[in-house]
């Protein structure tokens, strides 16, 4: 937290923030860490989900027909963050095309302005507002072009957290949920972690909810379902690190 915050702080009249890039396997916690980021610093923030298909004008601002004759134009959220002096989240930005992220390019340096060829406007940000892109660390993306890679700077590596932290994730997601599911789920997860699986706090939680369902429904205690959520969720490769929970 402390160096997305770094990232986005003016130290001078004459300095931009920078544009950090927030590192990880799907599920850490990235785009949870830069939302708080963004809640910290009492602004509004708009989250925009980057895809393969996501094309310049999602990006900035896309026209839409109104009635018989009317087009009107709406802003993304990016551009609304850009106006209000948000925060814009722009999540697994590594999915995106270079052709869309060439759209941002103005953006990401000292001219922080997008231009809409569709609407035929330039738009400069707002002296607060903060961007912050997540990228997942999996096949399924695009290796960044060098002249974007070298504007989303730093670069901010998220891992997988310390038990007390994955436990607390829990105890926030799951209150309904006893201690000793919680702590067996903990536990779980990081026998994973130390197996370098790439199950998540996210799976776990659904790990979890399914067990109390499962009790709920049948009467037995959650924590003998356990291992037959991880069977269902993760499937049976799983199990072991299941019953390495249950010893630990």
């Amino acid at each position: 937290m402390r160096q997305l915050m770094a990232a986005w702080m003016v130290i001078d009249e004459r300095d931009v923030p920078m544009n950090p890039r927030l590192l990880g396997k799907p599920g850490v916690g990235k785009t949870t860490m830069a939302y708080a980021a963004g809640k910290r610093l009492g602004r509004e923030v708009y989250i925009l989900q980057a895809t393969v298909d996501t094309r310049p004008e999602d990006l900035i601002i896309t026209p839409v027909i109104e009635g018989a004759s009317r087009l009107k134009y709406v802003a993304s959220p990016l551009v609304t963050a850009m106006m209000r002096g948000g925060v814009a989240i722009l999540d697994e930005g590594n999915r995106m095309s270079e052709k869309s992220w060439a759209s941002l390019a103005p953006l990401l340096d000292n001219r922080r302005y997008v231009e809409s060829i569709v609407a035929g406007v330039k738009i400069k940000a707002h002296p607060q507002f903060r961007l912050v892109a997540t990228m997942n660390d999996d096949s399924s993306t695009f290796d960044l072009p060098e002249y974007i890679h070298s504007r989303l700077q730093p670069q901010i590596l998220i891992d997988f957290p310390e038990p007390e932290e994955e436990l607390a994730i829990l105890r926030e997601n799951l209150p309904f949920s006893s201690d000793d599911v919680l702590q067996y789920v903990t536990d779980f997860l990081q026998q994973a972690h130390a197996g370098d699986e790439s199950y998540t706090v996210r799976d776990g939680i659904n790990i979890a909810r399914y067990a109390l369902k499962l009790k709920s429904e049948t009467g037995h205690p959650a924590r003998f379902l356990l291992p037959a959520a991880v069977r269902s969720v993760l499937g049976e490769e799983a199990l072991r690190y299941a019953m390495r929970a249950s010893k630990a």
